[in-house]
């Protein structure tokens, strides 16, 4: 009898692992395949080769860059240089990246490891620069000023117990911002885990000087965040659910859930085009490539368009599709004056005419 019930209870947790299996590889996609689709003029951005996680374009057509991000279980081709944040004038005709330089001794460049980046500017046209780092797997978020010599002078370090793995950010002020938590950074190990069994511990913070809230929970993967131009809605992405979120903002800064798309693919960064609020979104086709790296079996690209996404009909539109054999693992993608800047997370960074 105590032999039968052991069986029952082996056969029990087989199945128990099956359904998580199937279910883990259903939210990563495993066996999508991608159908490409082209833009014209496409050329990959001299100087990236180690990834263009997180862009994001001012008015004026710079666009700040984060690079070099060593993300625990995903391929870095260069796991033993520090990251950095790229510039690029999107007005010039033919633009190239320019490295900002960091001013300031309180910030240990040797382990710079940047992620989700955001901008804010005051009133005083006063550029400011939020960055997501992960010195030594830790996680923090550092505030720059944009400085019109070129370079990033450091003003402050923040951390805090309610932002133990930040993924992306959206600034509200210069030290007010919109946080996605994905635990990963946390305990690599242990969270792989919770994103193989699917257990909802991800959520978003809203962060200033007097205080820090929980505004929204019970994602599996919270990843990509942005905001819309009027500043009364906050987009979220789930990467592993393949859903975006949108919030309507409160004035106390607490969030409420309006709606959820679903997409088939796993979202990742969210970029808003200032004029028109059009969602512009760095996705992976397929998600297990991105996790378990094969050269010869790359990580597909995608990028979505999300048009009137307030309305009860949103137009989806796949702007950009890749096989991996040109762009590898896209995570970004922001538009500006008819030309598309694609970046990703460990390889390099097209941009292409729309």
């Amino acid at each position: 009898m105590a032999k039968l019930l052991m069986l029952t209870i082996a056969g029990l947790a087989l199945a128990l692992l099956r359904d998580h299996r199937s279910s883990y590889q259903k939210r990563l996609n495993a066996f999508r395949e991608v159908t490409p689709v082209e833009l014209p003029n496409c050329n990959l951005v001299k100087g990236i080769e180690v990834g263009a996680e997180d862009l994001e374009i001012l008015p004026n057509g710079l666009a700040f860059i984060s690079t070099g991000l060593k993300f625990p279980g995903i391929k870095s081709f260069a796991p033993d240089k520090p990251g950095k944040i790229l510039l690029m004038d999107l007005k010039e005709d033919d633009p190239a990246v320019l490295e900002l330089k960091i001013i300031g001794n309180k910030l240990d460049l040797s382990s710079f490891n940047p992620h989700g980046i955001s901008t804010f500017t005051d009133e005083d046209n006063t550029v400011y620069l939020l960055v997501v780092n992960h010195p030594d797997f830790k996680s923090t978020v550092e505030l720059f000023k944009f400085q019109e010599e070129k370079s990033l002078l450091h003003l402050k370090t923040i951390q805090h117990k309610l932002l133990p793995s930040v993924n992306d950010i959206v600034a509200v002020g210069p030290e007010h911002f919109y946080a996605t938590n994905d635990h990963y950074f946390a305990d690599p190990y242990f969270k792989s885990w919770e994103m193989y069994l699917g257990l909802a511990w991800s959520y978003v913070a809203y962060y200033s000087p007097e205080g820090v809230h929980v505004v929204a929970e019970g994602f599996d993967f919270a990843n990509g965040i942005s905001i819309s131009p009027d500043g009364k809605y906050v987009y979220i992405a789930e990467l592993l659910a393949h859903k975006i979120h949108v919030y309507e903002k409160h004035a106390n800064w607490t969030l409420t859930l309006l709606k959820s798309l679903d997409f088939d693919t796993l979202v990742d960064n969210i970029s808003v085009d200032p004029v028109t609020g059009d969602l512009w979104v760095g996705c992976h086709p397929n998600g297990m490539r991105i996790f378990v790296y094969d050269s010869e079996n790359p990580p597909a690209s995608e990028v979505i368009r999300i048009q009137n996404i307030l309305t009860e009909q949103p137009i989806v539109t796949v702007v950009y599709a890749d096989n991996g054999r040109v762009l590898q693992g896209s995570t970004v993608a922001s538009a500006y004056r008819g030309k598309l800047l694609i970046g990703t997370v460990f390889h390099k960074a097209l941009y292409c005419e729309l």
